[in-house]
């Protein structure tokens, strides 16, 4: 069995959470023994889809004409595209429309969560869906404390500092962030991330350029920053509107990093409120919340986050992608 992974535009998403799902997935399969190849040019016996854009519905049609399985990674939706850039709101039922076009062309589709997969169910897609965590590799998450992320942005021990991570988006929760940083300036707010400011509504570019003493917006970070960061930090704040799973919420629980996160569906069942991280459904419940949790009136959680975190370890997810191409190889013999 040879799998392609396949990826459109791979310059312009590395740096993206769907960029960092499609490393993760290198190392799963290299984990279990999975041949694999990124060139479409290889030969192979099954394709793996990760993108929506026309090569992949290209190379898709082109892969099921010959008789080869295809896997579509349904990383994206409706709900998560909207809220995000220009215009994203208005197109977002003609975005619906094309990744359900993409999508059905899978023999099978795999989605991070089961939140996710109940709303491409929603969709009236038919066809299988899987279930599989993006995941992480833990090993390369170290949870001693090096205090080059304090240095770096000129903290100090005494600082209590409050970390985001995300592109520029709406939906990202960028605007709570920034109002939390205006209600809250004994505390330090520090957002790691970037997209172009260009795509984005007037009311982000002018989140991003608020002026606030205890907030900074610090751009893109490299990993091992943004573990640092996770590990130095007093608490990560994740107050998203919409995800299909999102990453940075189990690097948190694997750095053991105290976390607050939004009260939104696709976090149930895996993220429980006072076991393994805190919920906040609005910015009163976040404001007093933080206040809770770095006044030490609320217990750390972070054993029991991550618990979370090693069971999507990436050896676990190769395993799980493995069976999947399997079990489709198999089917499509027996047709």
């Amino acid at each position: 069995m040879k799998v392609l992974l396949y990826a459109e535009g791979e310059k312009i998403i590395g740096k993206s959470g769907l960029g960092k799902a499609i490393k993760h997935q290198q190392k799963a399969l290299e984990s279990c023994g999975v041949e694999y190849t990124m060139d479409p040019k290889d030969n192979y016996d099954l394709i793996h889809i990760n993108t929506y854009g026309p090569k992949s519905y290209l190379l898709a049609k082109k892969a099921k004409k010959e008789g080869k399985v295809v896997i579509y990674h349904a990383h994206s939706t409706e709900e998560d595209f909207k809220n995000s850039f220009i215009l994203s709101n208005k197109i977002s039922p003609y975005f619906k429309k094309w990744i359900m076009k993409c999508y059905n062309l899978g023999d099978y589709i795999i989605t991070p969560t089961p939140y996710a997969k109940k709303l491409l169910s929603s969709y009236g897609i038919k066809k299988p869906i899987e279930v599989v965590s993006n995941g992480i590799d833990l090993s390369l998450f170290d949870t001693k404390k090096t205090n080059c992320f304090r240095q770096k942005f000129n903290y100090t021990k005494q600082d209590k500092i409050i970390l985001g991570i995300g592109l520029y988006l709406e939906r990202k929760g960028i605007l709570d962030f920034v109002e939390l940083a205006k209600r809250m300036p004994e505390y330090k707010f520090i957002w790691f991330g970037y997209s172009p400011l260009s795509l984005s509504p007037k009311k982000i570019k002018d989140a991003v350029n608020t002026k606030l003493s205890n907030l900074l917006f610090a751009g893109y970070q490299e990993p091992e920053m943004v573990k640092a960061a996770l590990s130095e930090c007093d608490l990560y704040l994740f107050p998203t509107l919409e995800e299909t799973e999102g990453i940075p919420i189990i690097e948190a629980c694997a750095m053991k990093c105290d976390s607050l996160i939004r009260d939104i569906p696709v976090f149930d069942q895996w993220l429980i409120n006072g076991k393994n991280v805190y919920k906040a459904k609005n910015l009163d419940e976040f404001e007093i919340k933080i206040k809770k949790i770095l006044n030490h009136e609320l217990p750390s959680l972070t054993e029991e986050a991550y618990k979370v975190a090693k069971q999507r370890d990436l050896k676990g997810i190769g395993k799980k992608l493995k069976r999947i191409y399997e079990k489709a190889l198999k089917e499509k013999v027996n047709i």
